[in-house]
């Protein structure tokens, strides 16, 4: 089940943010995703997220600013069972265009927004961690 994201959330939403940002970048020290923990942790109420509940617990979750997602986390143990595909299809719902940044490594995640009519606009540089990253966009 897909619902707004509330207070009670923060704790689960935090560990899987922490969790699958280290697991889904190797490329990038375990300690730029720790030293960022705490800044995550204060804005995150403050953004459109979703979440998705399973049997009370959270499993993955969605964050939205304005049509740009900053990120799609789902919990390792609930990885491909089509939750991600479900949090993005709230997004389409909810915008006629989006917007994110992968980074290239990340081929995983290029590959699954592909496959969700995401396109590649343009290519840059990330200033915090020197990576090279594809901004993407769909439009309804």
């Amino acid at each position: 089940m897909i619902r707004k994201y509330e207070t009670k959330d923060l704790a689960q939403v935090m560990q899987i943010w922490l969790d699958t940002n280290i697991m889904a970048h190797p490329f990038i020290s375990k300690n730029y995703w720790i030293s960022n923990f705490e800044m995550v942790r204060e804005i995150l109420p403050k953004t459109e997220v979703y979440v998705y509940v399973v049997e009370g617990d959270v499993a993955g979750f969605i964050g939205i600013d304005d049509g740009y997602i900053a990120g799609i986390f789902i919990s390792s143990e609930m990885q491909s069972k089509g939750i991600g595909k479900q949090l993005l299809e709230k997004a389409k719902e909810l915008y006629s265009n989006l917007t994110l940044t992968v980074y290239q490594k990340n081929i995983k995640a290029i590959k699954f927004y592909q496959r969700e009519h995401f396109v590649i606009k343009q290519v840059q540089v990330d200033e915090n961690t020197g990576e090279i990253e594809n901004s993407m966009i769909w439009n309804r």
